[in-house]
């Protein structure tokens, strides 16, 4: 296995996710290649049922979701119960940054949820939305590598889910009781010394595994906006809208 994309930003987490990508794939219980990714797994579906237990999910009327595979299955579920979508352009790399997905919109256009929940679909099919314009986020759903029952959590290591949590949270899209979630398979829990959470990271209410959903209760403290000063030079230069972004909410011309 090469070596990882964004190696060598934090070299403790560096090995974490090389394990969890190893194990996937050496197990089978990986569904494609697992490095460098937020990996597939075999009972992502059966994750995503236990992640719809919350009660907190049935209330939700809009969900944020990460793009990748693994949570195809929250995203279809999410638009049969009737939820509004917002998914992020994987990686960022569109001049916009988000999608915004009404199953009520797909419906009448006859367009599949099957397809809408991928991430190919969701960018053909869904509606291009800005940060500033998104509606506050009633349930979150982010992609992970690596967590801990404690609500640590470390993804592939762009740096993507900080980064827009953050801006979320700057642009007051977060409510105050807002959960931050995500589905992983049960190997990728690991111990809770393993995961070190910096003061920018944020943390994770609730983990759906295809055996169980954890409730954290975590004790780790939230961000309360973007750590600028911890973004890095590859960030700038491969996300097109960052620095623009950045520039509108220092200057508060951003709403």
């Amino acid at each position: 296995m090469g070596e990882a994309r964004w190696a060598g930003r934090n070299s403790d987490k560096d090995e974490i996710r090389h394990e969890i990508w190893s194990g996937l794939e050496r197990s089978g219980t990986s569904i494609g290649p697992a490095n460098s990714r937020i990996p597939n797994f075999v009972g992502a579906d059966v994750a995503a049922h236990n992640l719809s237990k919350l009660p907190q999910w049935r209330a939700a009327r809009v969900v944020k979701c990460n793009p990748d595979p693994p949570q195809i299955p929250v995203r279809l579920r999410a638009l049969y119960d009737g939820k509004i979508v917002y998914a992020p352009v994987p990686e960022l790399l569109k001049p916009f940054p988000f999608v915004r997905l009404d199953p009520r919109v797909l419906a009448g256009k006859g367009i599949q949820f099957e397809l809408a929940a991928t991430s190919q679909g969701f960018v053909e099919h869904g509606e291009p939305v800005e940060f500033e314009d998104m509606e506050p986020l009633d349930f979150i759903v982010v992609g992970c590598v690596a967590v801990s029952r404690a609500g640590a959590r470390t993804g592939k290591g762009g740096g993507f889910a900080d980064l827009e949590l953050g801006i979320f949270r700057e642009l007051s899209k977060l409510k105050p009781d807002t959960l931050i979630t995500t589905t992983v398979h049960s190997s990728q829990v690991v111990g809770n010394d393993r995961l070190v959470m910096m003061a920018h990271d944020s943390a994770l209410h609730a983990i759906a595994t295809e055996q169980e959903l954890i409730e954290t209760h975590t004790s780790f403290g939230q961000p309360s906006g973007v750590a600028w000063e911890h973004v890095q030079p590859d960030q700038y230069r491969d996300i097109p809208f960052l620095e623009t972004l950045r520039d509108r909410l220092k200057t508060g011309s951003i709403n």
